[in-house]
């Protein structure tokens, strides 16, 4: 249909009441959004809840049923927040992981390029931590959305390598003691500390020798020119002693004969004292170029042991690295992985194989104040069918707010010694793992090892009674290049890989 007005006064008069719509309707969005605001339910929520100055984050833990994750050190839990995990169908699923790699500003490949800040991947399929709207309940299409302030606080202080728990109920770790629990070798840190001097020293003579290099090229290079100049005038005295010579045997008289032998001799002499010089030059420059060979050769080996010096060191500093260790019940094997590498596996022995055992994650915490032993904690991890009575089951996990400020159930110790019980490791196998250093685990579960470990990650154990939508609809990317980043300093602001990020 046509509008009939054409005049503007017209066309003013019929858009006016339009205008008015259009302002009441941002009016009522604008009274909406703050009514919203005052009742708590902001799209950004700031509700992180700090304990006490808190120490190096030792682990985190995701409660499913509560929608909240809460930091531990080594002495107990510092940071707690709200989060929004996956909506059903696809679900975040529950199980162990621990932070393969730090984007600072990272966009989905996938989702619309959703700005995913501080993103702490946890699997190469890519499930992730990061900043995000929390409208209180599950939302995400399997990441663990946390509050964009926390997200950025904690980015800064978890190191590569620490362990993710996503729990379906929430479970807090107990300390414990056990035989089966490993302890650090006698002068394993002594010996690390010894290596790293060795290193710094070779480095430090490597330095001093090469410095003598340059010196020593340009004394031969002084010493080059009196050779050649000396070579030169002798060169020049001879072929004025051949022309004396020749003068000598032309000379028809006495006195001209006389007169070509004087010339002769004194050339012959000048030509002398030239070949002395020369020789003399000559050996000079010879002596230099011994002493500039001999810096090149001393160099070349300091070189050499720095190298070997620094590769022992870092081989030592990787062995210092946490170890993960990951005993099956469904495979009836254990397996050794150190910075994101497996080192072995082997067969171990599990009493009763038949009943379950649990998914238990023994984490060594500390040292101890004598420091050579480790102080090691336990979190267990209890499906959503075993949960405590009177806990929220997995359907109503969009209620969750109503719970988060229940305190999480700690963790039985007596069920997590009992498993220990339970297992026999081989010797020769105690044995290859020679230091244990804190964050070290102890992972004993039920379940098989995920076909998400591999490369650039440590252990990863999905519940297997749990919903895994959010990672079974994504396909894993492993990188193609993986580095280890070693100290809490070192910057994660680029992706450490060198390669596109996978899809998700």
């Amino acid at each position: 249909m046509t509008s009939r007005c054409v005049s503007p006064k017209c066309r003013q008069e019929w858009l006016q009441p339009t205008y008015l719509a259009v302002a009441a309707f941002a009016l009522l969005i604008a009274a909406g959004g703050d009514a919203s605001a005052r009742s708590g339910r902001s799209e950004r929520p700031m509700e992180t809840v700090q304990s006490r100055s808190g120490g190096d984050p030792v682990m985190a833990i995701v409660s499913l049923r509560n929608q909240r994750i809460s930091v531990y050190d080594a002495k107990g839990w510092i940071l707690r927040a709200p989060v929004s995990s996956g909506t059903k169908g696809r679900e975040t699923p529950a199980g162990i992981f621990s932070i393969i790699q730090k984007v600072e500003e990272h966009y989905s490949n996938l989702y619309d390029d959703a700005y995913m800040p501080h993103m702490q991947r946890i699997t190469w399929s890519g499930i992730a931590l990061h900043g995000g709207v929390l409208p209180g309940r599950p939302a995400s299409h399997g990441c663990v959305r946390l509050p964009f302030d926390f997200a950025e606080r904690l980015f800064s202080e978890t190191m590569m390598g620490m362990r993710v728990i996503v729990a379906p109920t929430d479970v807090a770790p107990v300390e414990i003691a056990h035989p089966l629990l490993l302890q650090p070798k006698p002068g394993a840190a002594a010996l690390a500390a010894a290596r790293a001097a060795e290193a710094q020293e070779a480095a430090k003579k490597a330095v001093n020798v090469r410095l003598a290099v340059a010196p020593a090229a340009r004394e031969v290079a002084l010493a080059t020119a009196p050779v050649r100049t000396a070579e030169m005038l002798k060169l020049k005295a001879e072929a004025q002693l051949a022309a004396a010579e020749t003068a000598l045997g032309s000379a028809k008289s006495a006195e001209e004969r006389e007169q070509a032998e004087a010339a002769k001799a004194q050339v012959a002499a000048r030509l002398a004292e030239l070949q002395v010089q020369w020789e003399t030059a000559k050996a000079d420059l010879q002596q230099k170029r011994d002493a500039a060979l001999s810096a090149r050769e001393a160099a070349a080996a300091a070189d050499a042991a720095r190298l070997q010096a620094a590769e022992t060191a870092r081989q030592i500093a990787r062995e210092l690295q946490p170890v993960s260790v990951l005993i099956s019940r469904k495979t009836q094997r254990l397996y050794v992985r150190q910075a994101f590498e497996p080192l072995f596996e082997s067969p171990v022995t599990i009493a009763d194989p038949d009943r379950p055992i649990g998914t238990h994650v023994f984490t060594a915490v500390e040292r101890t104040t004598d420091d050579t032993k480790l102080r090691w904690n336990v979190v267990s991890l209890l499906s959503s069918e075993h949960a405590p009575s009177g806990t929220a089951r997995p359907q109503d996990r969009a209620h969750a707010s109503n719970s988060r400020d229940v305190e999480p159930v700690l963790t039985d110790r007596d069920a997590a010694k009992a498993a220990l019980d339970r297992i026999i490791i081989p010797q020769d196998a105690l044995d290859r793992i020679t230091i244990v250093a804190p964050r070290s685990s102890l992972i004993v579960t039920d379940e098989p090892m995920s076909s998400e470990t591999g490369k650039g990650t440590e252990f990863v154990v999905l519940l297997s009674g749990e919903p895994q939508g959010g990672i079974k609809k994504r396909r894993r990317s492993p990188p193609s290049e993986f580095r280890y980043v070693y100290p809490r300093s070192a910057p994660f602001w680029r992706s450490p890989f060198g390669m596109p990020f996978s899809t998700w």
